[in-house]
């Protein structure tokens, strides 16, 4: 492994943290820390942690020695000073005689004792840290030490790998326990600088930053070096099955068979595939080797105990699939149940949800499942680093790893489930997609469904806006031709393999155009329908067919206009396409509501937006002789309908379960334009 320390980047570390006020050491803490938390090798999705021991001072001016520890839910390789709060350290030692601690006794107990108790909370394994004298302590989860010591012989594989200043700790829950065994371990030989934890990872540790960094790189080295000189034998691989099944019609059906229907749960899933996924995935003896646990226990709250298989065969047709993949769901949901209930016995505890967060479809790739798109990528990063690391074991012994029971532990332990996010928003787990995104009401209904938890796919036509939008939100953002059919296929495609499917259309594109119908060419009629009416429905009918293949709930959502019912003078090649909205709207409600699919629009008028722009407000109100403040406000009323009202509207009608063919006007009051 490649050692990535440089005295000119610590220097500038050094520079720039001193300069705000913070120590030397935790510059190089810093520093260090975030060395260890880019090599994704050593560390993945809070994986590990770092510590230094130093002096602050606090607000009653006086000088505390502490121990900076890295907090819950900082990222190590984007960690900063305020990631590592500082707890002070002889509170922590003076437990070092006590022979138990309770985690919540233990929780409670470094809270009191951090210097800000708005910092967030110490890692758990704080006290192991603090129990070791040297100044710098670095953990990590590094593949080839989980590769070396997840397999029957491990022990002894690696006392010949490393040398005598390397300890071994047998496993033991993170927590209080673990750190005495740590300190028992380090009093008997106190020349050791290393700690190889079987099934869990790595401590190194010193009195200077860059040795406790090099002696973690050259002992990763050293096992790297041991496992390639071991005697190797590929796995045997199954015969790749040569099914014409894709991914964008497989991704809906596994969505759709996820869903929770009586907690309203969605899940997001994402595909990704290689050679290393394969190459695990494909093995005869997947189901064997696969179904032993992590290759370290913390993995287990972000993709369960297992991975749920599906043996994807030549002949397989979509329908065929979707029994056999409902099949594998039932069998994985009764084991995890069946789980739950064997070690569950005698605690307090509610079970977690039985569902996998990684599906292997042999010969397809895997899928990665999340409550959001952020953890289906982390649960498919760490899919992917446990397939890696258990074929590496596959090749040269036995992958073995903790017991079930102590799985259970890891994964039900409320200190690990503190690590996710369980809050839950109305609109988590949903997949929207939005055309004509990049207009205000679009952008402005983007936001909206953001902040309510939605994952949101924003298209467009305008490439450039596409590129300014893309450099400044995380979204993704996609060109699509919304009057080409062929184009929104391929766009959908993108969103089914990223996301796995589709809850909600925005169908939101449209253009204007004005003068008396009568003036209007055929080509300037026929594009007003291509954009404001058939685009809609290409839009639409291709999200159905998605809707359709997941089996669960959706819901369409048309911005038509008030045009649709109160047409206004001059605006016919408009307001005509819009009218056969309202109907296409009504129609896919009477289509398509036994399937759970519900379609329902919004009647919005004089939203300033692309459409109705400065030069036009201007014209329409000096056609009816008032101000452009006047014609804005020109409602019962009397108050100016906002972008942001329209997106209030569409949210409004996304999460009323029970609403369908539903038109609803937002217009500030127009007796004319009212539906009933």
């Amino acid at each position: 492994m490649r050692n990535n320390w440089s005295d000119i980047v610590a220097k500038k570390y050094i520079r720039k943290y001193t300069s705000l006020g913070h120590p030397k050491d935790l510059a190089l803490r810093v520093y260090t820390t975030q060395l260890l938390g880019q090599n994704n090798q050593l560390v993945l999705h809070g994986g590990g942690n770092t510590s230094v021991k130093t002096q602050i001072k606090d607000i009653d001016s006086k000088t505390y020695e502490v121990l900076c520890v890295k907090g819950s839910g900082w990222d190590m390789g984007a960690i900063e000073p305020a990631g590592l709060p500082a707890v002070k350290l002889n509170a922590l030692k003076s437990m070092i005689k006590r022979k138990t601690l309770s985690d919540e006794e233990m929780v409670s107990f470094q809270k009191r004792n951090l210097l800000d108790t708005n910092s967030p909370n110490p890692s758990v394994e704080t006290f192991l840290h603090a129990f070791l004298p040297h100044k710098y302590v670095d953990h990590t989860h590094a593949d080839a030490i989980l590769d070396i010591t997840n397999r029957p012989n491990a022990l002894k594989v690696c006392k010949e790998t490393f040398g005598n200043k390397v300890g071994y700790v047998p496993y033991i829950m993170p927590g209080f326990l673990l750190a005495k065994k740590v300190y028992e371990i380090y009093q008997n030989n106190p020349g050791l600088n290393c700690l190889i934890l079987m099934n869990h990872g790595i401590f190194t540790f010193s009195d200077s930053a860059k040795e406790s960094y090099d002696i973690m790189i050259k002992n990763v080295s050293l096992a790297e070096s041991a496992i390639k000189k071991m005697k190797s034998k590929k796995i045997k691989q199954i015969k790749k099955p040569k099914s014409k099944l894709k991914v964008s019609q497989i991704s809906p059906i596994l969505r759709g068979l996820l869903v929770d229907s009586l907690n309203d749960d969605t899940y997001i899933i994402n595909f990704r595939t290689n050679k290393n996924i394969q190459y695990f995935m494909n093995g005869v003896d997947v189901k064997k080797y696969s179904s032993k646990g992590t290759v370290t226990p913390d993995h287990v709250i972000r993709i369960k105990p297992h991975p749920m298989i599906i043996q994807l065969g030549n002949e397989d047709t979509i329908e065929s699939f979707r029994l056999k993949a409902s099949r594998e769901l039932d069998k994985y949901k009764k084991k995890y149940i069946s789980y739950y209930k064997k070690h569950s016995k005698g605690k307090k505890t509610t079970m977690l949800d039985p569902y996998p967060r990684i599906i292997y479809v042999t010969g397809l790739g895997m899928f990665s499942v999340g409550k959001d798109y952020s953890s289906s990528l982390i649960a498919g990063d760490i899919g992917e680093t446990n397939a890696r690391v258990i074929s590496s074991v596959q090749e040269t012994s036995n992958f073995k790893t903790i017991s079930e029971k102590d799985i259970f532990e890891i994964e039900y332990w409320s200190l690990e489930q503190a690590k996710l996010n369980n809050s839950k928003k109305s609109l988590q787990g949903k997949i929207v997609v939005i055309t004509g995104s990049l207009g205000t009401i679009g952008f402005e209904t983007y936001k909206l469904f953001k902040e309510h938890g939605a994952e949101v796919i924003l298209i467009d036509y305008d490439k450039k806006k596409i590129k300014q939008a893309q450099q400044s939100i995380s979204e993704l953002c996609l060109y699509a031709d919304v009057t080409d059919r062929k184009s929104v296929k391929k766009a959908y495609k993108i969103i089914i393999e990223r996301f796995g499917g589709i809850d909600i259309l925005i169908s939101n594109a449209g253009s204007v155009s004005d003068g008396p119908i009568a003036d209007i060419s055929d080509a300037q009629l026929k594009k007003s329908f291509d954009d404001n009416f058939f685009s809609h429905q290409i839009c639409a009918s291709e999200a159905v067919q998605i809707m359709l293949s997941q089996k669960s709930p959706g819901c369409l959502l048309f911005n038509i206009s008030k045009q649709s019912v109160n047409p206004g003078l001059n605006f016919g090649s408009y307001g005509l396409p819009k009218t056969a909205l309202l109907g296409l709207c009504k129609q896919y409600a009477l289509d398509y509501g036994k399937y759970g699919i519900r379609s329902n629009g919004i009647n919005a008028d004089r939203i300033k937006s692309g459409i109705l722009n400065a030069n036009m407000i201007d014209n329409r109100a000096k056609a009816r002789q008032v101000t452009v403040d006047q014609y804005m406000k020109g409602n019962l009323l009397m108050n100016e309908v906002t972008a942001s009202d329209v997106a209030l509207a569409f949210l409004h009608l996304a999460v009323s379960k029970k609403s369908t063919g539903a038109i609803l006007t937002v217009d500030g009051g127009n007796i004319a334009a009212s539906m009933r």
